[in-house]
């Protein structure tokens, strides 16, 4: 059985970016993670490192309890669920407490982390178009590329858009609080890399998009 990773090792891997699993460190400790299988390196230039799977889970896992047997915290105190960027896809879960200008930076920085790994994964490094992770991680790409346009998720009050998972392959559905709201969500993700379509459902007669990364 694998040894688990060094203190040092894990804080690097807490580290990583949380959308492109990119990881910083000294040439020695990118090394061992390597050779751990934590991480690799690019073969395209600059030859950044970044999370192998089970780098990932590291990433995820529950936090080590402290000395005092607790979750260990965050700076601010708060403990961590694992440090891992979450993006909004809307519903009654959504709270304002969400909003403010550190969400706004976040959301922002893993906007341009997920640009840097369409161009880093894509085999001709283009931008415009979606990449692997987007097409395994549907919802969660999908709010982002709303989220980071400005678009606010739904909270409580149900004013705003709703990103969810459907039966057909590589498709979620954005739901919105009207027409004109549809139509501006169709219209960032397009511009995003996605082809979107309106729909009606036959039952409830909602109106909705349903939405797909574009392969070409």
């Amino acid at each position: 059985m694998a040894r688990p990773p060094t203190a040092a090792q894990r804080r690097v891997v807490e580290a990583a970016d949380p959308v492109t699993g990119r990881v910083r460190g000294t040439e020695a400790q990118l090394a061992a993670l390597v050779k751990r299988g934590l991480a690799f390196r690019h073969p395209r230039p600059p030859h950044d490192h970044f999370l192998t799977p089970a780098g990932h889970r590291i990433r995820e896992a529950e936090p080590e309890p402290d000395a005092t047997g607790r979750p260990a915290a965050e700076p601010g105190g708060a403990p961590s669920p694992g440090g891992v960027f979450a993006a909004r896809v809307g519903g009654e879960e959504e709270t304002a407490a969400a909003d403010g200008p550190g969400r706004v930076r976040e959301v922002h920085s893993a906007w341009q982390g997920l640009l840097e790994l369409r161009r880093m994964t894509n085999p001709d490094g283009a931008t415009e178009r979606p990449c692997g992770w987007e097409r395994s991680h549907l919802v969660q790409a999908a709010a982002l590329a709303l989220e980071a346009a400005g678009h606010r998720p739904a909270g409580p009050d149900g004013d705003g858009y709703r990103v969810r998972a459907t039966p057909q392959p590589e498709a979620v559905a954005v739901y919105g609080p009207d027409a004109g709201a549809l139509h501006a969500c169709a219209a960032t993700l397009e511009r995003a890399g996605w082809q979107a379509g309106e729909y009606t459902e036959p039952r409830t007669r909602t109106r909705y998009l349903l939405a797909s990364p574009r392969r070409v």
